[in-house]
């Protein structure tokens, strides 16, 4: 005989994660057991402190209020509405209750055992993973040691394919090797007889000191710069870059973008200092993932058009999606593609000056600003950058500034056709208020800090997110040196940064309806990179600032850093730091689906449980514009 009650519960827990993720089956057979709850207004299902229930809930009608309790007031943290779970702990962390559930209003409860939901969940990954994340958004002070590491479960992996990537790579075991005191004729002959395409120099411990490789003999020996009897020492790249046995595929590629190599020596300890046991080559990595970040590389700097250059960017945005797929932690994601974007940047001015009819006249130095500034730019965004140019002699200055002005034109209209949109407000080195010597940008920074209004914020707060990408760098650091030096002498500065970083309040209402726009083509969207991304980016400029935290330029690294500044404070920075990269994922991810830039998001288009993430990632905000009222005064600003 069916059970029409339970079939009822079925049908509406189905609707909602982490019970669609459920085979009908087993829901059947949850439903079967649910308690259902009527609550008053303002019944309490469980109070602070209490010992956790063999159930945990979910809303069918109403609205449940959670309140933290203190000895002098109770402050809500959430309202949960029909669908919202809550009261998670005694899967997750088998606790007494942190917090005090309290009926909104008249409201209808499905309690749901703990023990017959394990029992039909037990190998279902999705179910724990939802959880574990609602578990996180309705604790009171989730940062901890012992929870951060579930919080964003967004960066482990969930699949055989994500696994993969994360496992230890399959690196070459007992390489061919040569000792430090054999001639390069006796290692070309091995290399040889072994039809490899390197060779590994060692000493007589067998610690790796060096590596011979095909190029080397053709650029080295080849060329006559040195005879084939030469000492292999003599010719050899040195010293290797050594990594234990155990590095993942993921940790490996980074680490050969960021030496710019191809091969990684495995050592017992990891050191050079170690006997050498296998070699990791640039070809195992690109078997295991299919696309290599490094053959981008080489395509960009060989790239001699703009088309080419096109070309070789635009697998970069397969990658992004790749890695995205594959789940890999997004820091390495930000890295990797930063990397390939200031190489466009480099090689576009590269084939600009090409295009010149001389060289340039002085030295320069092109920046890049705001998000690829801050190396944040992973989808095709705008560009905004600036140059700096060597102070010339009056008679000199505008032939100079003439010439850096038509470089910069060339270069802005190759990254546009790259794939990176002209800046609509004009930001960028061919508009000649942003193509400069450096005293002058010297002047306008210090106008900016001493004379600040609403315009010299604007302005700064995009200009201070700078980077370094070609040319001479004494020229940035000299203006770095400045900014520093001026922040030192004025509060008024940061009282109006401090300011700005507070327009945008946490983008949630009171019941925890998103803060949507309210006309115009984007209404009823929600803008991501205003009301979510630019309050936590706006905090970390301020705070970097403030603490006089030089070359740090990533949102994320600069709250890892305030960090380690301030260990009674690291709670809040690391929660920030967290809720920042998973912010710029999911906005990634948004922009990667529609063809777009991931600003403005349609709410409908997303799950329940891309929803449950997001708020999840709000907290912060509230928590670090709390703080900054508390250190800059601003109290009173709202």
């Amino acid at each position: 005989m069916k059970n029409s009650i339970a079939e009822r519960v079925a049908d509406f827990l189905k609707q909602f994660p982490p019970f669609n993720m459920i085979e009908t089956k087993s829901l059947l057979k949850i439903a079967t057991q649910v308690d259902i709850i009527y609550l008053e207004k303002g019944d309490a299902l469980f109070n602070k402190g209490d010992g956790f229930h063999e159930h945990f809930y979910i809303v069918r009608n109403g609205a449940v209020n959670l309140y933290h309790n203190t000895n002098t007031a109770k402050h809500i943290v959430g309202i949960n509405d029909a669908g919202d779970i809550f009261g998670v702990r005694p899967l997750i962390a088998q606790e007494n209750y942190k917090l005090t559930a309290t009926a909104n209003e008249e409201s209808i409860i499905y309690a749901i055992p703990v023990e017959i939901f394990k029992s039909v969940t037990h190998n279902n990954v999705k179910v724990y993973k939802y959880l574990i994340t609602a578990f996180a958004s309705n604790t009171y002070d989730p940062y901890t040691a012992e929870e951060n590491g579930k919080i964003f479960v967004d960066y482990l992996p969930n699949t055989t394919q994500d696994i993969g990537n994360f496992q230890t790579a399959d690196y070459t075991k007992s390489p061919i090797t040569c000792l430090d005191n054999v001639s390069l004729k006796d290692a070309a002959l091995k290399m040889c007889e072994h039809k490899i395409g390197c060779i590994i120099v060692v000493n007589t411990e067998k610690h790796p000191v060096g590596i011979v490789t095909n190029s080397d003999i053709k650029n080295k020996i080849a060329t006559g710069k040195f005879s084939i009897e030469t000492a292999v020492t003599n010719i050899m790249s040195s010293p290797v870059i050594t990594e234990k046995k155990d590095i993942t595929v993921a940790n490996a590629q980074l680490v050969m973008i960021q030496h710019s190599i191809g091969h990684l020596c495995i050592t017992r300890d990891g050191t050079p200092n170690s006997k050498l046991i296998g070699i990791l080559t640039h070809h195992d990595i690109l078997v295991t993932l299919g696309n290599s970040p490094s053959v981008i590389l080489k395509e960009i700097k060989r790239a001699k058009t703009t088309r080419s250059l096109r070309k070789a960017r635009l697998k970069a945005n397969t990658l992004l999606k790749s890695y995205l797929e594959q789940n890999i932690p997004i820091s390495h994601v930000v890295t990797i593609i930063s990397k390939i974007n200031d190489a466009v940047n480099v090689r576009a001015i590269d084939l600009g000056i090409k295009k010149m009819s001389t060289k340039p006249p002085v030295a320069f130095s092109w920046m890049s600003l705001g998000s690829q500034g801050r190396k944040e730019q992973l989808l095709f965004t705008d560009q905004d950058n600036a140059l700096i140019f060597d102070d010339v002699d009056e008679t000199d200055y505008k032939k100079t500034k003439d010439y850096f002005l038509e470089l910069a034109r060339h270069v802005t209209k190759t990254l546009n056709k790259v794939g990176f949109e002209y800046c609509e407000a004009d930001m960028m080195a061919s508009n000649t208020e942003w193509c400069k010597s450096v005293s002058e940008w010297q002047a306008q920074f210090k106008d900016w800090i001493f004379n600040p209004n609403e315009k010299a914020i604007l302005l700064s707060s995009i200009f201070f997110d700078y980077n370094y990408i070609y040319g001479d760098k004494s020229l940035v650091d000299t203006l770095t040196d400045t900014i520093y030096e001026s922040v030192k002498n004025t509060t008024v500065f940061f009282r109006f940064l401090g300011k700005d970083a507070l327009k945008s309040p946490p983008p949630l209402g009171f019941f925890k309806q998103f803060l949507v726009e309210q006309n115009g083509d984007q209404k009823d969207l929600f803008n991501i990179k205003s009301k979510a991304l630019m309050p936590l980016i706006d905090a970390a400029r301020l705070l970097t600032l403030s603490k006089q935290i030089k070359g740090v330029n990533s949102t994320y690294e600069r709250f890892e850093k305030l960090a380690e500044l301030e260990p009674n404070n690291k709670e809040l920075f690391d929660s920030c730091a967290y809720a920042f990269k998973a912010l710029l994922k999911f906005r990634t991810k948004q922009g990667l689906l529609h063809d777009n830039s991931g600003k403005f998001i349609e709410l409908a288009s997303l799950t329940k449980e891309e929803k449950l993430k997001l708020r999840r990632c709000f907290k912060p905000i509230n928590e670090i514009q709390e703080s900054l009222k508390f250190r800059f005064d601003l109290k009173n600003v709202m």
